[in-house]
């Protein structure tokens, strides 16, 4: 079902633009530059699919460091998808900036990455409704200490700055960013991200990569 008018919830995709010996790094040591950016392609896939499916509002693709790529353009044509480059000095303030461009009669805006093909369309569907329903914030805590979800009503830089990016802190500095700016924020349920050779024994068969 669609949203109705004033409810539509933007989901911004945020990638790396899968050339292989760019993109999921940490992986390369245990199964090769090729067969890493074949499952960072796959989870691309299944994110922004999840994305379209949850219809919770338009799905853009964000990417980084650049939009022309034959599988950014396969994803285009199949979903057809606004496809952006990020900008900003990191990705905190590239976030941030995506996240501020969205409309203002939005009620808010949704972010997620890449990492986590374990997503489900309910917790899009969550997220749009915590956003239509007054919160400031919504995220979805990573197992390793991240995020894999987030969601605001509208940006403050001051949620992504001085962020250590990729450690173990990224989600407790975050809700104290919340907390700090006097937020109400929801949490979605836990999910895993899949970042280090330890955590593609969890994919079992959910990718083929």
């Amino acid at each position: 079902m669609s949203p109705r008018l004033g409810e539509s919830v933007p989901v911004l995709v945020f990638t790396r633009t899968p050339l292989p010996g760019r993109v999921k790094t940490r992986l390369i040591p245990a199964i090769g530059a090729e067969r890493a950016a074949n499952l960072h392609r796959a989870m691309l896939w299944r994110t922004v699919a999840t994305a379209v499916e949850s219809g919770v509002g338009p799905v853009g693709l964000w990417c980084n460091p650049a939009t022309e790529h034959p599988y950014i353009a396969e994803i285009q044509r199949e979903f057809g998808l606004d496809v952006h480059l990020q900008t900003g000095a990191d990705l905190g303030e590239s976030m941030h900036l995506a996240l501020r461009s969205q409309p203002d009669d939005a009620p808010g805006a949704v972010l997620v990455g890449t990492d986590c093909p374990f997503l489900e369309v309910q917790d899009l569907q969550l997220a749009a409704s915590a956003l239509r329903e007054g919160d400031d914030a919504v995220i979805g805590p990573a197992e390793d200490g991240g995020y894999y979800l987030i969601g605001v009503r509208q940006s403050d830089m001051a949620v992504f700055s001085g962020v250590q990016w990729g450690s173990e802190q990224v989600l407790a500095v975050t809700l104290q960013k919340f907390r700090d700016l006097g937020w109400r924020w929801r949490e979605l349920a836990t999910r895993r991200d899949v970042d280090r050779p330890a955590d593609l024994a969890a994919l079992s068969d959910l990718l083929i990569y």
